[in-house]
């Protein structure tokens, strides 16, 4: 294409673009702009909550996946692994791809990748064809995310952003929740294949959806080249960043040389990226958006609301599930309650949020967050549904209060050509954070569990009177069982060994609940680095 065509196109797209500033300035709504805003945001919600239940949905179906592929623990866990390294690296790069092909034919066709891979997913007969389907299936799913949220902006007027980002919200929190306890429905009445399958029907609805309804922005202008270079350093910072995340636990972190050379190779190529860039005219990440008073406190507190959530969403099914016995569904049934809290507060925030300073809004969320932690800290082994009902409606609660507030003062006053970008970032610096906070709270509910049994163990001995009249205790009951004497006491041992572990597991859980609100409550004076609480309505930058 010539470079006359190109400053032609240029111009009439920044016309477009002064036009609709003129229009948001005005409040009039240019040829019904806004009519279609409830079918978009229930269009573009869809794909982003189809894409969030993939995060989570393989994990209960993991030990059906091993038998039928035959596939290790450590080989079955590339299943997720790979879908969530693709999903990150294509977050960043939406806006750029978005306005490369255009909003429309972009978020159309990620979904229908997303469709077409989750069919071959499902169809997969060996472990590396499922993984290759996997990784496109991320590749499609990066787009429904930080698009689908740009989207909700614009489709929305400016005085109503807050209920577009509200129902955007709704798939944010409730989709990890919704992901095992769907997955463990599927698995117990089908077979596993149709966790892939259920996103076809749900995938080509919203695709058809999108592609009616949802049009190009007048204010994005393509890019005349492609950033080869900063495509291949941003999959490699963020490829070996998220890779690492996932796999260092397992491996004992930087014990291993491999861990530690994804670790320099995430650094190296994350300077590298930003330096490139910083100076090229058309960078596929705009960097420079983190200028904004608004978006780079906002992005930052997105990476800590990412810890304390997907940590704590990661802690409590494993708590629910290997210290009561409970299975993926009656997880979900426990937490389910929470996640309408959360969906019913943020539809509360979204129709107050642009009279509201955001601020003390988040501040109560937080507090909330970490008055719910606590109380989840107090829970023992003999906690039942009931002992964790107000907690998790409390935790529902402060998130709900958080997340719209935080997403529309992160924005407001980011130039209408730069929202994509701060939507990036935003889904960007939450994702790895949340990626971060369970490879966290992994490490650490392993090195807590020991240091407690340890401690457990140090009041443990030969001549703790309670000691040796709870293992005579048990003892008596072996024999009584039928076992001779011996093999009595080695067995009642062996079961005060697992009460140990168990007690210190409680422990370990309780430390790493009290963690995660105070990490988020931490993170409160970042707020005092915006200018304004308030959601202000983006406007347009003709430079």
């Amino acid at each position: 294409m010539s470079t006359d065509v190109m400053r032609t196109l240029h111009v009439e797209q920044l016309k477009a673009a002064a036009e609709a500033d003129a229009h948001e300035r005005t409040g009039a709504l240019p040829d019904d702009q806004y009519k279609h805003k409830y079918l978009i945001a229930i269009a573009v919600t869809l794909a982003a909550v189809l894409e969030l239940v993939d995060t989570s949905i393989v994990n209960v179906a993991i030990p059906h996946m091993m038998g039928t592929l035959g596939a290790t623990l450590d080989e079955i866990a590339w299943v997720s692994t790979s879908y969530i390294i693709a999903n990150v690296i294509v977050i960043p790069m939406s806006s750029w791809l978005s306005a490369y092909f255009g909003r429309q034919r972009y978020l159309t066709g990620s979904i229908a990748i997303f469709v077409v891979a989750s069919f071959f997913c499902g169809a997969a007969t060996s472990l590396w064809g499922l993984v290759f389907w996997r990784v496109l299936q991320g590749l499609g799913g990066g787009a429904l995310l930080s698009t689908a949220q740009t989207t909700l902006f614009e489709a929305f007027p400016p005085q109503e952003r807050g209920i577009g980002q509200a129902i955007f919200g709704v798939g944010v929190m409730v989709g990890p929740t919704l992901g095992p306890t769907l997955g463990g429905f599927i698995v117990d009445a089908y077979a596993w294949p149709w966790i892939f399958y259920i996103n076809v029907p749900l995938g080509i609805i919203a695709g058809l959806m999108v592609w009616a309804y949802v049009k190009d922005a007048a204010h994005q202008v393509r890019a005349s080249s492609v950033d080869v270079l900063g495509i291949v350093l941003l999959t490699l910072a963020v490829g070996s960043l998220q890779w690492m995340l996932e796999r260092g636990e397992r491996f004992d972190w930087f014990e291993s040389r491999f861990v530690t050379m994804l670790a320099i190779v995430s650094v190296v190529s994350a300077v590298l990226l930003v330096w490139r860039e910083l100076t090229i005219d058309e960078p596929i990440i705009d960097f420079r958006v983190l200028k904004s008073r608004q978006l780079a406190p906002g992005v930052a507190f997105a990476a800590f609301l990412g810890v304390a959530l997907y940590g704590s969403v990661f802690v409590l099914p494993v708590f629910l599930q290997t210290l009561h016995g409970y299975t993926a569904q009656q997880t979900g049934m426990v937490i389910l309650p929470g996640a309408i809290a959360s969906a019913v507060s943020m539809g509360i925030m979204g129709r107050a949020a642009s009279k509201i300073d955001a601020r003390p809004l988040i501040v109560v969320g937080a507090l909330l967050f970490l008055a719910s932690m606590y109380t989840l800290s107090q829970l023992t082994l003999d906690a039942g549904p009931d002992d964790m009902f107000w907690p998790l409606i409390l935790r529902g609660v402060g998130l709900g209060l958080l997340f719209v507030p935080l997403t529309g003062a992160s924005m407001a006053g980011l130039p209408m050509q730069k929202l994509g970008q701060g939507t990036g970032m935003f889904n960007l610096m939450r994702q790895l954070g949340g990626s971060l906070g369970i490879a966290v709270m992994a490490t650490m509910l392993s090195h807590q569990t020991k240091v407690h049994k340890a401690l457990l163990a140090e009041h443990v001995g030969s001549y703790d009177p309670a000691t040796m009249e709870r293992l005579g205790g048990l003892t008596r009951g072996m024999v009584a069982r039928g076992f001779d004497v011996a093999t009595a006491k080695q067995q009642a041992l062996m079961v005060m060994d697992r009460q140990m572990g168990a007690q210190a597991s409680v422990m370990a859980f309780s430390r790493i609940y009290l963690i995660s609100g105070v990490l988020l409550v931490s993170a409160l004076p970042l707020l005092l680095l915006w200018r304004t609480g308030r959601t202000v309505p983006v406007k347009v930058d003709a430079h």
